[in-house]
Formats: C-alpha cells, sequence, structure tokens
C-alpha cells in the first residue's frame, strides 16, 4: 500500500459516517464512491457499518448473540465475564 493510497483509506474512513448520513457534498460523495470501488478493504469497512446501522435501526426486537460470539466479544474488549443480572 502506498502512502497516498493509505492516507485516501484514512479520510475515506473519516468520511464514512456523513456519507451514508447523505451530509457530504456531490463532488466529495463521487471521490468517496470512486474509492470505495477501488479498495477492497475501505468497501468492507463501509458494507460492515452500513449493516451495523441497518441492524440498529431494525424493528426494536433484541437478538442475542451466540454465546461464543458474546465471549470472543467480551474477551476482546477486556471485560471477561459480565453478570447479565446487573
Amino acid at each position: 500500500m502506498n502512502h497516498q493510497h493509505h492516507t485516501n483509506c484514512q479520510d475515506t474512513i473519516q468520511q464514512l459516517n456523513a456519507y451514508l448520513d447523505d451530509e457530504l457534498d456531490p463532488q466529495l460523495c463521487a471521490q468517496l464512491e470512486a474509492h470505495l470501488e477501488s479498495c477492497t478493504d475501505c468497501h468492507i469497512v463501509y458494507n460492515t457499518l452500513k449493516k451495523t446501522i441497518q441492524l440498529c435501526q431494525s424493528d426494536g426486537e433484541e437478538v442475542a448473540l451466540p454465546a461464543d460470539v458474546r465471549q470472543r466479544l467480551l474477551a476482546s474488549l477486556g471485560l471477561g465475564e459480565v453478570d447479565d443480572t446487573e
């Protein structure tokens, strides 16, 4: 990855929320979309963020994480075991 590409990726990641919220001007949207089309890594981040937002805005029905996923998440956050009864 060259320096310019890395800078474009950082800029793209920083602008994704504004892009998804339709807060960017058309020229910046076109630049961001062109980068997303050419950069697999940023496209993955974009798709993940978009899906996360969709899940958070879903019908409000609570979805439980599978136990193994929950444990990996807690471990990666350094929380270990958390008591659900609190």
